[in-house]
């Protein structure tokens, strides 16, 4: 699929059907997010996938939604802060490295076929809890991944020339699309 209309037909997938997903696919979304560029390359994130079938009351504390544990697949991706790389004013990038390692599995399911939800409404607590997370590992984010059940709720964007600016913050430094 062409770049600019996989991200443009992607969206969040909140039922999915009971099909196995295929190793090879599984092999290549989390291959997608191995190759993602982080800060210094140093890779901060481990990913957690976590197969649901029969699972779903155990998973429920960390979201609580009926679709969550309903795809055969819950990817979980965790941030390891003292492997971040720290900008001069001591901001840690290994939540930024995480992001972008999500949006680079995401979109490679999409692009096999696969839906997916990016899940930052959970209890870390619990995720912690029933992931046995060590405390120097904090949860990020979690996506169910499977086959679609539903279509995508549709996408409602703000206009580009509200979020761009040019050059600097000031009021009217945006540009006319």
């Amino acid at each position: 699929m062409e770049f600019s209309e996989l991200i443009t037909q992607r969206g969040s997938i909140r039922g999915y059907q009971s099909d196995p997903v295929e190793s090879e696919k599984l092999m290549a979304v989390l291959e997608a997010a191995r190759i993602a560029p982080t800060a210094h390359n140093n890779q901060p994130f481990r990913i957690i996938v976590i197969h649901t079938e029969g699972r779903a009351e155990e998973l429920r504390p960390i979201y609580g939604r009926p679709w969550f544990a309903q795809a055969p697949i819950v990817i979980g991706i965790v941030g390891v802060p003292d492997e971040g790389w720290v900008r001069q004013d001591g901001k840690n990038y290994y939540e930024v490295d995480v992001a972008i390692a999500m949006d680079h599995l995401i979109l490679a399911a999409h692009n096999l076929g696969l839906g997916t939800c990016w899940v930052g409404d959970f209890d870390p607590e619990a995720a912690r809890d029933i992931l046995r997370l060590p405390d120097n590992v904090v949860p990020i984010a979690f996506t169910p991944l499977g086959y679609p059940g539903k279509e995508p709720r549709e996408k409602i964007r703000r206009p580009l020339n509200e979020l761009v600016k040019y050059e600097k913050w000031d009021e009217g430094s945006e540009r006319e699309s």
